[in-house]
């Protein structure tokens, strides 16, 4: 719910709540809506304990009144909290309610230290008992008021601080412990550091991923696009840490009235299927009494509700452009789909059923057209999905389709210390061997082991969120004589790439300011591209090179100055081809060899332009060696001719990995087959499969060199019921799991 009520200077009062409840109650309780949440501003001054009182000016027939009322309709109320103690608090030197032994000036750390980002109240020395206490005095006050839910608001790290120079962790442990004898919802804002994810699910049950989403335009707007559009790549790296217990929160969902949210109707509904296919909280920000009909019917859809209650958050199909797939499997082996056209153009989108896990058939069902589309094999397409626009689906694998569960899927558990990647993954990569035909003998330089790969700033694979603009024939030195920018601070640039390193090239001028760099969510360095004289053209003003061989994400969010600008990026790749070029000779025609870095069985092709050669035929592979035939490089022209040796990786190119024996990993499914597929490694030893509580087989994953996506153990003829496959790791250095597949009847 908006506190503020937009007039310049009146925070939202008594009346003006008991309407919203009272407009809730009649158009949107009926769905489930049933939290009226009282942000900021509620509260003024302290009462004999150091504790918060209500507003008399806002509240003038007590706050006491305004929450009967909320309950009275059936709803549940929420308010607002910050960590700390305030000055007041700490001068008047109060005793603690119920703990008079204990007294309000002793709490503070000394010398004093500011406890939020505002730098409203003063860190609390935990360390002390009467602490604790102080913060039970007053979730007691809000269980004796009725209170059900508590935005947590400044919470770091997080909330505008990246580092632990601000630490609120113990305020938020002290108001989880405080809260749960009440059964109070605990939520925490702003903009949560994602590195210490763990933490927040032990303690919370929600967190905020992002910065507001108002774009705070008073009497223009509640929010703007750019605002919703930078969620995706933050829900990129947030969506596994979300599920039953605490939720990403994306903040207010404003889609209720076209005069009030700045967002087009495309806009407002990707937006609601965003919101809906991440198990985010449904709060909105509108006010209720002036909802209009477009927004009643997006915040009413019975069927899209029910995807955001599934609790199953959606993750995407690699996120390496503006038309993004993003998906979910759901406990009843169904599908969640969602297409996203965050691009600049309609578009027809198509969901391949391979990227979500699905061999064989479906049908399809359009979940905001509340419509069947019918049965599709291997893919199905949206026409013309419009700009900023959305398509929401519900995909019913047929009878014996396969379906396959990721390491990193909801339905999988881990008992032990397991590790998500953290180099035990392998990657899928494509790397060419660059063959120059000519009908002369030439000189090939030779292979480095490492390689680079220049991204220019229009590559269909940088995903930009926010207003973004190309400027090119500048002629100023950028790279390929063009660039990306923005003016808008907040606005970000990110890009996937599987390597071990990367640059960020850009311009330096006095019109340029700062830009925090993340890797893999992050923060790295925040690099400043401000010269005061002069302008720099290709500067390389960030580098890594220590990075784990693998896939990894850099992100750029502008932080400072007139423009930010992306002109390109450096990626390194380990060279898995040794050579990795080559000469072929047509009036001397001879094979080409070159040696490959991965296990042979990793190779999956070899093709040019995206024709496969004809292995046997084109090449051959002879352990490591793999050699192309002159028979074919002499049907090619003269000049380049790359090609493109693709290797497998683990599926996802993520995978889990323990090193303690004993640990182990549990899958639920329903289906009358069921295989796991995983890594075998030197480092590997045994592990035994129990399926539903039974041990059924010791399996050996040790092999001489580390290989991908093989399958270790498979039941079949299983009663189409539901089943548990449990894996422990009985022996070797690490045990790694990749993926369950099983089968449908």
């Amino acid at each position: 719910m908006q506190v503020y009520a937009g007039n310049g200077s009146t925070w939202i009062n008594a009346k003006q709540i008991k309407a919203q409840s009272d407009a809730m109650k009649q158009k949107l309780q009926p769905y489930g809506y049933n939290y009226i949440n009282i942000d900021a501003a509620w509260n003024e001054g302290i009462d004999g304990y150091g504790r918060p009182t209500p507003s008399a000016k806002n509240f003038p027939d007590g706050f006491q009144s305004v929450i009967d009322h909320i309950h009275r309709n059936g709803q549940k109320v929420g308010i607002y909290a910050i960590p700390g103690i305030g000055q007041q608090v700490i001068d008047a030197n109060l005793p603690v309610y119920g703990a008079p032994e204990c007294k309000t000036g002793d709490l503070p750390v000394r010398p004093l230290v500011k406890a939020d980002y505002w730098g409203i109240g003063y860190k609390i020395d935990f360390s002390k008992p009467c602490a604790q206490k102080y913060i039970d005095s007053i979730a007691d006050l809000f269980g004796s008021w009725g209170i059900d839910f508590l935005k947590f608001d400044s919470v770091t790290p997080g909330s505008g601080v990246s580092n632990l120079t601000l630490d609120a962790r113990d305020d938020v442990k002290a108001w989880s412990t405080a809260l749960a004898k009440h059964k109070i919802w605990l939520e925490l804002s702003w903009a949560l550091d994602i590195n210490y994810a763990d933490y927040w699910k032990q303690y919370a049950n929600g967190w905020r991923i992002d910065w507001d989403v108002e774009c705070y335009c008073e009497g223009t707007a509640l929010t703007a696009w750019p605002n919703i559009n930078r969620l995706f790549p933050k829900l990129a790296d947030w969506w596994r840490h979300a599920g039953p217990g605490g939720w990403n929160d994306l903040d207010s969902l404003n889609v209720g009235n076209g005069q009030m949210d700045g967002l087009t109707k495309d806009e407002r509904r990707t937006a609601a299927t965003l919101w809906a296919v991440s198990a985010a909280p449904m709060y909105i920000g509108n006010d209720m009494t002036r909802l209009d009909q477009y927004g009643i019917d997006l915040l009413t859809n019975r069927e899209v509700i029910a995807v955001n209650q599934a609790g199953r958050p959606a993750q995407p199909v690699p996120t390496k452009t503006n038309r993004q797939v993003w998906y979910a499997l759901n406990a009843d082996n169904t599908y969640t789909v969602a297409l996203f056209n965050l691009g600049q153009t309609d578009a027809n989108m198509t969901a391949t059923f391979a990227d979500l896990g699905l061999e064989g058939s479906a049908t399809v069902r359009d979940l905001w057209a509340k419509k069947e589309l019918g049965k599709f094999t291997g893919s199905f397409t949206a026409n013309d999905v419009p700009i900023h626009g959305a398509r929401l689906f519900k995909v019913t694998p047929q009878a014996g389709a396969k379906i396959r569960v990721n390491d990193d899927d909801l339905r999988t558990s881990y008992s032990g210390e397991w590790k998500r990647n953290a180099n035990f993954e392998v990657p899928a990569v494509s790397e060419p061997l660059n063959v120059t035909v000519s009908d002369s003998a030439q000189a090939v330089a030779a292979n480095a082991g490492t390689r680079t790969i220049e991204v220019n700033n229009d590559s269909s694979q940088i995903v930009y969120t926010g207003s973004w603009s190309r400027s090119s024939g500048r002629g100023l030195g950028d790279y390929q004589d063009d660039v990306q920018y923005t003016e808008a601070n907040g606005d970000s640039f990110s890009y996937t790439f599987v390597g071990n390193g990367v640059d960020f090239v850009t311009e330096t001028h006095n019109s340029q300011g700062e830009v925090d760099i993340y890797i893999d969510g992050q923060l790295k360095q925040t690099v400043n591209t401000y010269q005061a004289e002069g302008r720099g053209a290709q500067q390389v003003v960030y580098s890594i090179s220590d990075l784990p061989n693998g896939t990894h994400t850099i992100r750029g969010v502008k932080k400072s100055g007139q423009f930010m600008l992306v002109d390109k990026l450096n990626v390194r790749q380990e060279s898995l081809l040794n050579p990795d070029a080559a000469n072929f000779n047509k009036s001397q025609p001879a094979d080409v060899s070159t040696v490959i870095g991965r296990d042979p069985g990793e190779l999956l092709a070899v093709s040019k332009a995206g024709q496969d050669l004809v292995k046997g035929t084109d090449y051959t592979v002879n352990g490591s060696t793999v050699t192309i035939k002159a028979a074919y490089l002499a049907k090619q022209p003269v000049g380049a001719t790359p090609l493109d040796f693709r290797f497998r990786g683990d599926h996802h190119d993520d995978i889990h990995a323990a090193t303690a024996n004993g640990a182990s990993t549990s899958t639920t499914f329903k289906g009358t087959t069921v295989e796991w597929s995983t890594a075998l490694a030197p480092d590997q030893g045994e592990a035994d499969v129990y399926l539903d509580g039974k041990l059924v087989r010791r399996v050996s994953l040790h092999n001489p060199t580390r290989v991908t996506n093989r399958v270790a153990f498979t039941a079949t003829n299983l009663t189409n019921t539901q089943h548990t496959v449990k894996i422990v790791k009985v022996s070797g250095d690490a045990l790694r799991h990749d993926t369950i597949r099983y089968t449908t009847k």
